[in-house]
């Protein structure tokens, strides 16, 4: 008996147009494995079995009537619980607004719907994004499936571990500086951070409004690119001024290779401090196989690159100040009992609705922007934002992709960094392509020699370029098969051993 862990998207949207299963059967089935695993994971804030069940009928009722189905009929999606969907709350993983209830779906979530995606939830995260270990969320930690006593990393974390412990098939996350990437790093997954403007934030509880952009998280590239199918094919959003135009089909070039192509490797960044020995040789591997499959490595120079997280920690706080400036306890969100002014109740109402990290951004940023100080800091940061973009594209004048880690080291344990500076550090390796709009993606390279747990490569290509990037990408994928004795190209790691199998079984 199969289970659903076992099948990608393709797959599963395959089966239920032949009718070797019906969407209601795959729903029930994610359903099952997410109440057999997710005890232990904890990557869901809320399970939304009535619209997965509902959805699924739809589905179901199409195919009895002859109607075509969506090319992602019946697949599994968890959601980032910062993304609005009708018939949840959208909490943000903070007591804030731990009771809100969503009034409208955003447009990324209503893309996926409309492919035909299943929501079976709600993912944990950082509270409003905050964070790179999911262990700010007000309400729980997410553990990694491949080790439970060690963060999948954040913001996404709650998404890229469903994905890991095989509860659903797709799952979305939002990037800020690194909020996709880094968690599907940890994790083992592929995580998707499409150009900023190729996909909707509408709907979207912003952190950063020139900073996020919402992607994919899937098992494998394939999968990914169908995600990106749905969420960008329908072309811009008009409730979003940001979003762009950008219709291709992902999977079109996926086959491709990437012979006579010309891939950058950045010298330092593989000398880094903080980069460990096993993710550097696992990176290092990645380049030779992109290089046995006909490509040319060339190094690159990113010169203004040691600025970029001093840059984003000025950006992010000041955006995040400006955004999160609402929840004052009047319209919604947590409210102060027992106020005597209104001035008593948005204090109290922010101090006992925010967790730390959510107000040490907050208070940053408003400082940041405070007078003598925006001059000194916010205005240097923008310089420094332009001189990071001017260098990515002198470097993609040169190279098609630039591959580097995804993230400095595999999967921390719960507590080990304690400092919120260090913490910080995380991002190295992704937060310089949020500051210039650039996509990126993570691929998963197998167990590092060292902790047996996850490492991954990150693929970074020039603006609406994500196309080529997920061609890339899948040489990666398939290179690291290879390295692992598999011809077939499949990805180098499947559901965390602990989690496959364990409900989810499909008749």
């Amino acid at each position: 008996m199969a289970t659903l862990d076992t099948l990608s998207a393709a797959q599963i949207a395959a089966g239920v147009s032949a009718g070797d299963f019906t969407a209601t059967e795959v729903a029930r089935a994610a359903l099952d494995a997410v109440e057999a695993r997710d005890g232990a994971v904890q990557a869901f804030l809320q399970v939304s079995a009535e619209l997965a069940l509902d959805a699924a009928a739809r589905i179901d009722a199409d195919r009895a009537a002859g109607k075509p189905l969506p090319p992602l009929a019946g697949v599994p999606l968890v959601i980032k619980d910062n993304m609005m969907l009708v018939g949840t709350r959208t909490t943000c993983a903070s007591r804030m607004l731990e009771n809100y209830e969503s009034v409208y779906t955003a447009t990324c979530v209503q893309r996926m719907l409309d492919a035909g995606c299943l929501p079976i939830g709600k993912a944990n995260m950082d509270e409003f994004a905050f964070g790179s270990s999911t262990e700010s969320s007000a309400f729980h930690r997410t553990n990694n499936p491949w080790d439970t006593e060690r963060v999948p990393g954040g913001s996404s974390g709650g998404s890229a571990a469903a994905v890991a412990a095989g509860e659903v098939t797709l799952a979305l996350g939002s990037d800020t500086g690194g909020s996709i990437r880094q968690p599907a790093s940890l994790c083992g997954v592929v995580g998707m951070k499409p150009t900023y403007g190729a996909v909707s934030r509408y709907g979207v509880v912003a952190f950063g409004s020139s900073l996020d952009q919402v992607g994919p998280f899937g098992r494998s590239v394939a999968d990914v690119a169908l995600a990106m199918n749905a969420l960008v094919g329908p072309g811009r959003d008009p409730k979003d001024s940001t979003s762009q135009d950008c219709p291709v089909d992902f999977t079109e070039h996926l086959e491709d290779g990437v012979a006579g192509k010309r891939v950058g490797i950045i010298p330092a960044l593989m000398e880094a401090d903080g980069l460990t020995a096993e993710v550097k040789a696992a990176v290092t591997a990645a380049a030779e196989s992109l290089r046995e499959q006909g490509a040319e490595l060339v190094e690159v120079e990113l010169p203004n690159l040691d600025a970029a997280i001093a840059a984003y920690y000025v950006l992010g706080p000041c955006e995040a100040f400006s955004n999160l400036a609402r929840f004052d306890g009047v319209r919604y969100g947590y409210q102060e009992p027992n106020c005597a002014t209104l001035a008593e109740q948005s204090s109290l109402s922010r101090a006992h609705g925010f967790g730390a990290e959510a107000k040490r951004r907050q208070m940053l940023g408003a400082w940041l922007l405070s007078s003598g100080v925006y001059e000194k800091y916010y205005l240097a940061a923008q310089k420094a934002r332009t001189l990071i973009t001017r260098d990515y594209a002198a470097a993609y004048e040169k190279v098609d992709v630039i591959l580097m880690p995804a993230s400095p080291r595999t999967a921390f344990k719960f507590g080990e960094i304690s400092d919120p500076t260090q913490m910080y550090l995380s991002d190295l390796y992704t937060i310089s392509i949020n500051i210039a709009g650039n996509g990126g993606v993570s691929v998963p390279l197998g167990l590092g020699a060292d902790s047996g747990l996850p490492t991954s490569a990150q693929l970074v290509g020039p603006a609406f370029q994500d196309r080529r990037l997920l061609t890339f990408a899948r040489a990666v994928e398939k290179g690291a098969a290879t390295a692992a004795g598999r011809a077939d190209g499949s990805p180098a790691l499947a559901v965390a051993p602990d989690f496959a199998g364990k409900g989810g079984e499909l008749a």
